[in-house]
């Protein structure tokens, strides 16, 4: 279920940073939710510079980030996703810490699906368990 998607600049970063941030995120969300990888979806989308702003300038680079998670996960978790997220954005593309915005989304259960059913059934056991 876990989805990440990191939004940046186009053509500040290297495709090598790119995979190196997907690989190193995925492995993060992993490991803080205790959740087998091949669950991870994680994914880069790129702006074109005219397309984005930071404090009104134009092109000027701030990575954005967001986070899925099931309802019911710990707040402790997210806080973790969050500086986790944080600081391997800083380490791998070199940003400035004070730049990256990020966010948690939290999705009912009820309301994702896995295999086109919802995640309230087709991960019953591990939602009660966290509940």
């Amino acid at each position: 279920m876990p989805i990440l998607e990191v939004h940046l600049v186009d053509g500040v970063h290297t495709p090598a940073q790119h995979s190196e941030l997907l690989t190193s995120l995925s492995a993060r969300y992993a490991e803080v939710l205790e959740s087998p990888l091949d669950r991870i979806r994680a994914y880069v989308t790129l702006h074109r510079p005219e397309h984005w702003a930071t404090g009104g300038e134009q092109g000027a680079p701030a990575p954005y980030f967001t986070a899925i998670v099931l309802q019911g996960r710990p707040a402790e978790q997210r806080r973790r996703l969050l500086g986790a997220f944080t600081d391997i954005l800083v380490d791998v593309l070199g940003v400035d810490r004070r730049l990256v915005r990020g966010r948690i989304i939290q999705v009912d259960p009820d309301d994702w699906a896995i295999g086109g059913a919802p995640a309230s059934v087709a991960r019953r056991s591990e939602i009660a368990a966290r509940a």
